[in-house]
């Protein structure tokens, strides 16, 4: 649907566009082709099952539901240079080392992840100036960032639906979306 490409678009533009600390963007985005969304929706199943972790398979299937994923991340976010000790570290170049590897590349300046924050709240709320039913997850960056669908250290996905009810709400625990 060319509305929904659109909306996504205009998500991308809202999360470039979004304020951030010192003037220094470091966010990256990137809206999946639809084969890619059928991909990561099986991922996702995949990887729940083979790292024993919960709710994979619930936010697979609504994934797989999604007329379209707009994922937005951080990639290569120097830090703010305050020396604030909010990311656990007490002075600002010790982090970013890649010293730590799990779903995310760690550590990251909490300055940073806030201006992430601040440029997903703008997107999705495009999204929902346009009607356009949406939630933000962590677990679709997980497996896109593992699947190098986008070249980020910390991604979120954010997964677009137009239907008569919001299938990203009122869903249970461990069950697929449908």
């Amino acid at each position: 649907m060319q509305a929904m490409q659109t909306i996504a678009e205009l998500m991308e533009i809202a999360a470039i566009t979004a304020p951030k600390a010192v003037g220094s963007n470091f966010v990256v985005t990137r809206i999946l082709e639809p084969e890619e969304v059928v991909r990561l929706a099986e991922e996702m199943t995949r990887y729940g099952e083979e790292m024993g972790k919960k709710n994979f398979d619930r936010d697979g299937a609504n994934v797989a539901d999604s007329d379209a994923v707009v994922l937005i991340g951080i990639k290569d976010a120097e830090p703010v240079g305050i020396d604030c000790a909010a990311c656990g570290f007490p002075v600002c170049f010790e982090i970013n080392t890649g010293e730590r590897q799990g779903e995310f590349l760690g550590p990251q300046c909490a300055i940073r992840l806030l201006d992430l924050g601040i440029a997903i709240g703008s997107a999705v709320k495009t999204a929902q100036i346009h009607n356009v039913d949406n939630r933000i997850m962590y677990r679709i960056g997980v497996v896109a960032r593992k699947l190098g669908m986008i070249d980020a250290d910390l991604v979120m996905g954010i997964p677009l639906s137009v239907t008569g009810k919001n299938i990203y709400y009122d869903r249970k625990p461990g069950a697929p979306a449908r």
